[in-house]
């Protein structure tokens, strides 16, 4: 730092200023204040503490700043001074230096034009540092959510155990409604694209088993494939793109028209009433459509392999046969009421976090849909790793 010992030279340990002080003499309305010994970063927490002190009464008018005493300056020092002239001017008191140096002078200008006792704007973080705190945010967002999810998940089968205690509780009307909304209006979906999944399987294996002279093991693909597999697993992601964000819809609706509230204002259980029907429709209904999808999607290559191979139907059946026994019809379809539970589940609690505003009920839907999807393809994951390892 730039400082008064630069323009009088180094000081023996003989000569050696004693510690910065300030002396504060008050005569009628004018302040008079003398800065004596080193004013550096050494005695600047001593001296910042001496001039907080300093309380300039109402009415004063014009101070003097005496620094002829003064045997060191450093920057840290100049700011000092620079903030306590610059505080007295902005209270309208003239304030006049006296016995200044031209070094002194001069540093106390350079300290005003860099405006040093500004505050310093944060630098931005780096790029890899903020990549990594968006990561750590969604990495703690995910835990809370499934943290979230668990105590909903243990909620809904205390409420689950205690209705097979008490089976009157379940309300019959609903559960028949949203098993006709869950099921039977959601065949024509199902079946549509059931069949053209039976299709394009055909076809595409077609291709690849022609080079081999395979086309009849076409059927063994589709048996394999869509029994075990695609039918359970396409029917689970439509009916929670379907079913799962209706359930969102309609609870965050009623959400926003705080009847969940008025629900629970006169001793109505809301998961009793809103979540256990839906949940009860769609564990009956998946199943039936898993089924009705692998009818439709073996239909599908069925035709299909007619037309693009020459396979009748009567020799599709019997390789069939052949190939694929019951076991793996029921490996796919044992899959399906846990699906329908967790689509449900998913679908209901994103409801019930619905705040008070329509763009709520949007966002949590598409939350719903993306993470009944997501919890379907890792539960069929687990089935998939389970049963390799039980030998089916």
């Amino acid at each position: 730092a730039k400082s008064l010992e630069d323009e009088r030279g180094p000081m023996n340990a003989e000569s050696n200023p004693s510690a910065g002080d300030l002396e504060v003499e008050m005569v009628d309305d004018q302040i008079a204040l003398r800065a004596s010994g080193r004013w550096d970063i050494r005695s600047a927490k001593a001296l910042d503490r001496r001039l907080q002190a300093v309380a300039p009464p109402a009415g004063l008018t014009a101070a003097t700043v005496d620094l002829g005493a003064l045997t060191r300056l450093d920057t840290t020092g100049a700011w000092l001074l620079r903030r306590t002239i610059d505080g007295l001017e902005a209270a309208g008191v003239r304030v006049a230096l006296e016995n200044t140096a031209p070094v002194v002078r001069a540093l106390l200008d350079e300290v005003a034009k860099s405006d040093a006792h500004a505050p310093i704007a944060e630098p931005p973080p780096a790029k890899i540092v903020e990549i990594a705190g968006r990561v750590g945010e969604s990495t703690i967002e995910f835990g809370q959510e499934a943290r979230n999810v668990l105590g909903f998940f243990g909620l809904l089968l205390a409420r689950i155990a205690g209705t097979m205690l008490r089976p009157r509780r379940l309300r019959l009307t609903s559960t028949v409604y949203h098993i006709e909304q869950t099921g039977l209006n959601a065949i024509p979906i199902v079946a549509l694209l059931s069949f053209l999944i039976g299709v394009v399987l055909a076809y595409q294996g077609a291709e690849q088993l022609r080079q081999f002279g395979a086309e009849l093991f076409v059927v063994n693909l589709l048996g394999i494939s869509i029994l075990r597999e695609l039918g359970i697993l396409i029917t689970a992601i439509i009916i929670a793109g379907r079913s799962g964000s209706s359930f969102t819809a309609q609870i965050g609706t009623m959400k926003v028209n705080q009847e969940v509230d008025a629900m629970q204002t006169i001793g109505i259980d809301p998961i009793e009433v809103l979540v256990l029907p839906r949940v009860a429709a769609l564990v009956v209904t998946l199943p039936l459509l898993a089924f009705l999808a692998d009818i439709v999607g073996l239909a599908g290559g069925a035709v299909m392999s007619y037309f693009t191979l020459d396979i009748t139907f009567g020799q599709f059946l019997r390789q069939l046969q052949v190939a694929v026994d019951i076991k793996q019809f029921w490996l796919g379809l044992v899959k399906a009421p846990v699906f329908a539970f967790a689509i449900a589940m998913i679908g209901c609690y994103e409801g019930l976090k619905v705040s008070g505003s329509a763009e709520s009920v949007g966002r949590m839907t598409t939350r719903s849909v993306v993470e009944s999807i997501f919890l379907v393809i890792v539960l069929d994951a687990v089935f998939s790793i389970v049963f390799v390892n039980m030998g089916l």
